[in-house]
């Protein structure tokens, strides 16, 4: 068996993950001699190379990259250990790791604050990213779960969906269109049109819709931002189809206005989703339960809210 001590791990497992010894060291408030001397000893338990340098990086050698994944299922065995102690002692305590899509951020901080306030003993890690990243993260199991509208069908997940997630078509307040309704979805044909990103979850259902109905809009931007296309149709640079929840916080002085066309809202959900087969930790349970009682609670603004003037 290869002798090797857990804080030979976590310092390999820290310079592996930046590729350097010195930002190794500032993360773990040792110093870089210190780290060199670890990674030394633990290559010598091992018998093999576990980095090699090129230029100023340090890159993982094959047994380097086995072992990596071995630290990674290790450490979160400790941890899910850790919280099941905590647990068993009548409290919650440990880490969650959560990524969500932009979109997501309209809500779920707010669903985090209440959750924290309620295990104070939860320490929370939130990345907020687009789907294209959030399905790089999922293969490489960098979080313990994921909240996004759109869950890859080419990756073996489990999902649980928690809440409606409309989309609406979004045009400034002074538009032609605000004023009518039920109208039909041929009117949207050479409208200017501000789509999402591609990889978007929001852009896909959208894209789906205008082929099934033989619509064409003129894609004038196509942003990643959905404050930034808030934005741009208030300027004036044409209309868009978003979340109802970016629409949270808009109210009757809104600049936008939310048409009333047929085949919309896009009926969609908000779904939260792990790794099929990933043994979920106490804490994350708990959050995931807790989210799916809370987001009962949520409430999109209404169809009509934006769209009287």
């Amino acid at each position: 068996m290869i002798q090797a001590t857990l804080h030979q791990l976590v310092v390999f497992e820290a310079t592996a993950r930046h590729g350097s010894f010195t930002r190794a060291a500032e993360e773990l408030f040792i110093t870089q001699p210190t780290v060199s001397s670890q990674i030394k000893q633990l290559t010598k338990a091992v018998g093999l190379p576990l980095f090699e340098q090129i230029g100023k990086r340090l890159y993982l050698t094959e047994a380097g990259k086995e072992l990596l994944a071995t630290c990674q299922e290790i450490f979160e065995r400790l941890d899910n250990f850790e919280m099941k102690v905590a647990d068993l002692k009548g409290t919650k305590q440990g880490r969650l790791r959560l990524a969500v899509i932009t979109t997501a951020k309209y809500f779920i901080p707010r669903i985090l604050g209440s959750f924290c306030q309620q295990y104070p003993g939860i320490d929370i890690s939130l990345k907020v990213t687009n789907h294209q990243l959030i399905q790089k993260r999922m293969m490489e199991n960098e979080d313990d779960l994921y909240i996004l509208s759109h869950p890859p069908e080419d990756m073996d997940l489990s999902t649980q969906s928690f809440l409606d997630n409309p989309l609406v078509v979004v045009a400034p307040r002074n538009h032609p269109l605000a004023m009518e309704r039920n109208i039909p979805i041929q009117r949207l044909n050479d409208e200017p049109f501000i789509m999402r990103e591609a990889g978007s979850g929001t852009r896909y259902a959208v894209q789906q819709l205008f082929a099934r109905h033989k619509v064409i809009v003129k894609v004038r931007l196509e942003l990643g931002s959905n404050e930034a296309i808030k934005q741009a149709i208030a300027g004036g640079l044409g209309i868009s189809v978003l979340s109802q929840h970016t629409l949270l916080g808009e109210g009757s002085n809104s600049e936008l206005a939310i048409l009333d066309v047929q085949h919309f809202p896009i009926k969609c959900r908000w779904y939260a989703a792990y790794l099929a087969g990933k043994q979920l930790s106490v804490i994350t349970q708990t959050f995931l339960d807790y989210l799916v009682q809370e987001s009962q609670k949520i409430q999109v603004p209404s169809l009509n809210l934006l769209a009287t003037v």
